[in-house]
């Protein structure tokens, strides 16, 4: 069979016969010397073998198996563990309002404890299920780094001038901004995209104002008027 050969130094392509393979001989272009590959050395393009478990339509042409979906699969013991763990928190956060209530420091303390935790929790769920997941110690770092920079957002919050707090129409500007904030947060700790980065961030402020709540702290919305 004929053997298809490229010019190095033109790149003219040309066929010469089988038995020319391995020979060197001048290029009829340019004049280059040129060495024949050997036929073992020529690379075949094969049509693709038909499955034996394909089905074919009534004209006989085959048709593909589709894959078949895999589904999510449900850990009852870490999930178990983490209603636990939220229900210890709430009972916790609870008991001890009042004294969360008269020490700032303490509430910023349990604030930063539990935001790495409710972090993990939200992106065991928000998490792209075709990249593999953080695990370990890893995803740990991950967490604190994430639970101390939605921390902060709450202490950025705390500095907003109560009068601009007061006021329904702020909202409208300060909730995003923060939310957005967040997002970017969950992005650089999780490589959450930033759509699910804003989820894990709604995830958290819902958490922390359920903590907040039952621990009997003064909630954003009870200072905000109509003006």
């Amino acid at each position: 069979m004929p053997i298809s050969v490229l010019c190095p130094s033109c790149k003219a392509r040309f066929q010469v016969s089988e038995k020319f393979a391995g020979k060197q001989g001048p290029c009829p272009k340019c004049k280059a010397p040129i060495t024949i590959p050997k036929v073992e050395e020529q690379v075949q393009i094969h049509a693709p073998e038909e499955s034996t478990a394909a089905t074919k339509t009534s004209t006989g042409a085959p048709t593909l198996k589709p894959i078949a979906r895999k589904e999510a699969k449900f850990d009852l013991i870490p999930t178990v563990i983490a209603v636990c763990a939220t229900l210890a928190v709430l009972a916790i956060a609870a008991a001890a309002g009042k004294v969360f209530r008269d020490l700032f420091v303490l509430r910023a303390i349990a604030l930063v404890l539990v935001s790495a935790p409710i972090t993990v929790a939200g992106y065991s769920f928000l998490r792209a299920d075709e990249l593999e997941p953080h695990r370990g110690l890893w995803l740990w770092v991950r967490a604190a780094v994430c639970g101390l920079g939605f921390a902060a957002l709450w202490g950025a919050y705390a500095m907003i001038p109560p009068d601009l707090r007061a006021s329904s129409w702020n909202w409208f500007f300060i909730g995003p901004a923060l939310l957005g904030l967040g997002a970017g947060i969950a992005w650089m700790s999780y490589d959450l995209d930033f759509g699910n980065g804003f989820l894990l961030a709604c995830f958290y402020s819902a958490v922390t104002l359920a903590l907040g709540w039952l621990a009997g702290l003064e909630m954003p919305w009870s200072v905000i008027t109509s003006r």
